[in-house]
C-alpha cells in the first residue's frame, strides 16, 4: 500500500502572505508549518521546538531550500527546508522520480541504484530515497553497505539502470550529508538535466503528494533490491586491468581511509596486485560519522595526514595515500629532497599521473584527449601538449568531465585518456563516470614504485617535470561565508570584480578576462571579445600577460567562496612570487568588500 495519508500539509497559515493571488511564505510561516503540521514526526517537531527562541536559527534552515549545486544537494543535518533530512530527501527524489516518468516505461523498469557512506543517516537516507521510488513504481537497486562514490557511478551502467543516488557529503565536516544524482551514463547531472529536476521538485508544494512504499512490500513487489558482491568484484576486476606495468611492488605504502568507505576497495585491489608493504592507519581504519581523529575528512588538508606521518615515519614508507569519505579524491605524501613528508597538491599528483600514463602507453591515439577544469593548472596542458594529445578545458565539478566522455563515445571522434582536477580528483579509463579514488591509489603506488625502480622519488619525479616543462605553482583559498548573510556577502564580492576588475598587479597587466556567467572572454590589451562556449557558471578567471592567472568562483556544495591562483616562471622562486603578489591584492580587495 502506498502511503499518501500521512497528514495533508495545508497551506493555510496563521499569517499568510498573498500577492497577485500566490500565496507565499518567510522563513517563520515555514517554521510555524513544519512545527504544527501532523506530517512531520515527533523528533522533527522536537528538534525545532528547541530553536524556537533562536530566530537566526530558523531563518537559516528555512529561508530557502537546498539547491542542486556543482555536487547535488549538500547540507547541514536536521529540521527544516534548507537541512538535509528525511523529508528533503523525499522531496529531492519524488523529483527524479517524476523526471524519470517522462522518459517513459522502460526507464522506470530500468530502475536507480543507489549508495552510501559512512555518515549520520547515511542509510536511513537511502533508504528513504529507495521507498520513495519503490512508491513510483520505479526499481531501487540499494547497496548492502558503504560503497566508494565511483563505484556507484559503475554500477549505474553495470546494471542498466536510468539513474543513481549517492548518499554522501564527500569531504565535508561531519554535521553534512548530502544527495547526488547520475545519469544513465553514470555520469553526475549537468546543469541542463539537474535545472529540469529541481523544477520538478520545485513543483512539488504539498508532502502528501509523495509517493511512499513501505519497505516489505517494495522488496515483496521486486521494487527494492540489495546488491553486493557481484558488482564489486566486476568494478574491482575493471579496475586491476587498468595497471599500466608490472612493477616490483614492495614500495612501503601508508594508508588512510579517514573513517570513510575506502578501505575495502582500495586494500583489496592493492592486495590483490601483489602490494605486500601496505599499512593502514589503524585509528582511521573503520568507519566512524564522527570522523573523530581529525578536524576535517578532507585529504587536502594536510592536518588530515598527522597520523599517518607518524605511521610513516616509523615505518620508514615510501608513499602515504588517503581518500576522502566516499573515496572519491586521494591525497599524496611524499618524501622532499630533505626526508620531510610533504602534502602534494591536487595539481602536482594529477600532473605526475598524466605523464606516467602517457609516457608509458604502448601507442598514443591520434585522438587522444585529456580533460581538465578551467581552475586546474596548465601544467597538464603543457604536458599533453608534449605528447601531443589535445587539451579540452571544462566547467568545475567532474560532472562535465564525464559528459565529455559521454560525447566522445557517441562519436568516436576522441579517446579519452585522462581527467582530472585540481580538488584531488582524477579518472583514467571509461568504465566509470566521475573522479575515482580507487583507481587513482592503484595506479599512484604503481608510479612511485616506477620511479623507486628507477632510482627515484615522487617527489624528485615531480622536479624532474618542472625542469623540462617549466614551474608552476598554484594555490586556493576558500572563504567560509555561511547563511543568509555569507550568501549575500559572496554575491556582492562576485558583482564587485564583475563591473569593476582589478587590472593591474604590481608588475602584472591582466590581458584576458573571461566570465563564464555571460560567455564572454574580453582580450582588453588588443580590444577584442570571444564568446565562451561552455554552459553558463558563475565564474570570473583573470589572465595575466606571462600566463599566470587567478579565478573566483562561489562553492556549489559548501558556503564557500573560492580563490583559484596560479603562476609560473622558469624557477620555482619566480613563480610562487607571482602567485603572493597576486593574492595578497585580490585577498584585500576581498576584505574590504565583506567587511
Amino acid at each position: 500500500m502506498i502511503l499518501k495519508d500521512l497528514g495533508k500539509i495545508q497551506w493555510k497559515l496563521s499569517s499568510p502572505k498573498e500577492k497577485d493571488g500566490v500565496i507565499t511564505m518567510d522563513f517563520m510561516d515555514k517554521y510555524d508549518m513544519w512545527l504544527n503540521n501532523d506530517y512531520f514526526d515527533k523528533e522533527t517537531k522536537d528538534e525545532l521546538k528547541e530553536i524556537k527562541d533562536n530566530k537566526k536559527e530558523i531563518e537559516d534552515r528555512f529561508y530557502t531550500d537546498l539547491k542542486f549545486g556543482t555536487g547535488g544537494l549538500r547540507g547541514k543535518i536536521g529540521a527544516g527546508t534548507n537541512r538535509i533530512n528525511k523529508y528533503t530527501v523525499s522531496k529531492a527524489t519524488q523529483g527524479l522520480a517524476n523526471f524519470i516518468k517522462d522518459y517513459g516505461a522502460d526507464y522506470k523498469k530500468r530502475g536507480v541504484v543507489i549508495a552510501y557512506d559512512s555518515r549520520f543517516k547515511s542509510k536511513e537516507f537511502a533508504l528513504t530515497a529507495a521507498k520513495v521510488l519503490a512508491g513510483n513504481d520505479i526499481t531501487a537497486y540499494v547497496f548492502d553497505d558503504l560503497r566508494p562514490t565511483p563505484e556507484l557511478s559503475f554500477a549505474v551502467r553495470h546494471l542498466n539502470c536510468a539513474a543513481g543516488i549517492v548518499i554522501t557529503a564527500s569531504h565535508n565536516p561531519p554535521e553534512y550529508n548530502g544527495y547526488k544524482v547520475y545519469w544513465e551514463d553514470g555520469a553526475q547531472m549537468v546543469p541542463r538535466l539537474a535545472n529540469k529536476i529541481i523544477d520538478k521538485v520545485d513543483e512539488i508544494k504539498d508532502f502528501s503528494k509523495i509517493n511512499v512504499m513501505k519497505k516489505d512490500e517494495a522488496k515483496e513487489k521486486g521494487l527494492l533490491n540489495i546488491i553486493g558482491s557481484n558488482i564489486d568484484d566486476e568494478y574491482i576486476k575493471r579496475v586491476k586491468a587498468l595497471s599500466i606495468k608490472d612493477v616490483n611492488k614492495d614500495i612501503k605504502i601508508i594508508y588512510t581511509p579517514l573513517h570513510g568507505t575506502g578501505n575495502v576497495s582500495v586494500t583489496r585491489v592493492l592486495d590483490e596486485l601483489g602490494y605486500s608493504n601496505v599499512t593502514v592507519v589503524k585509528e582511521q581504519e573503520k568507519p566512524d560519522p564522527n570522523f573523530s581523529t581529525v578536524e576535517y575528512p578532507n585529504p587536502e588538508d594536510p592536518k588530515a595526514f598527522k597520523l599517518a606521518k607518524n605511521l610513516a615515519k616509523e615505518n620508514d614508507a615510501d608513499i602515504l595515500l588517503g581518500t576522502d569519505p566516499d573515496c572519491d579524491r586521494v591525497g599524496v605524501v611524499v618524501k622532499d629532497n630533505r626526508g620531510k613528508y610533504i602534502v602534494l597538491n591536487g595539481n602536482q599528483t594529477g600532473a605526475l599521473l598524466l605523464d606516467y600514463i602517457l609516457s608509458e602507453k604502448e601507442e598514443i591515439p591520434n585522438n587522444g584527449v585529456l580533460i581538465k577544469t578551467i581552475v586546474t593548472s596548465d601544467l597538464g596542458r603543457v604536458i599533453a601538449d608534449f605528447y601531443k594529445v589535445e587539451t579540452i578545458d571544462t566547467l568545475t565539478g567532474f560532472k562535465f568531465i564525464g559528459e565529455k566522455i559521454k560525447e566522445f563515445k557517441k562519436d568516436n571522434e576522441k579517446e579519452f585518456l585522462f581527467g582530472y582536477e585540481e580538488s584531488f580528483g582524477y579518472l583514467t579509463g571509461t568504465f566509470v563516470r566521475d573522479k575515482d579514488a580507487v583507481i587513482a591509489s592503484m595506479l599512484i603506488c604503481e608510479m612511485a614504485d616506477f620511479y623507486k625502480e628507477k632510482g627515484l622519488s615522487l617527489y624528485e619525479a615531480l622536479e624532474n617535470l618542472y625542469k623540462k616543462y617549466g614551474y608552476y605553482v598554484e594555490e586556493l583559498e576558500a572563504i567560509r561565508l555561511e547563511g543568509i548573510e555569507g550568501k549575500n556577502k559572496i554575491k556582492k564580492v562576485m558583482d564587485t570584480f564583475r563591473k569593476e576588475p582589478i587590472k593591474n598587479i604590481g608588475s602584472l597587466n591582466i590581458k584576458i578576462i573571461n566570465d563564464y556567467k555571460e560567455s564572454v572572454s574580453k582580450d582588453i590589451i588588443n580590444n577584442e571579445t570571444a564568446n565562451i562556449t561552455l554552459p553558463k557558471s558563475n565564474v570570473l578567471k583573470y589572465e595575466f600577460e606571462d600566463g599566470s592567472w587567478y579565478a573566483l568562483r562561489p562553492s556549489g556544495t559548501e558556503p564557500k567562496l573560492k580563490i583559484y591562483l596560479s603562476g609560473n616562471g622558469e624557477s620555482r622562486d619566480k613563480a610562487l612570487k607571482r602567485v603572493k603578489e597576486v593574492k595578497s591584492e585580490v585577498l584585500k580587495r576581498i576584505e574590504n568588500i565583506i567587511n
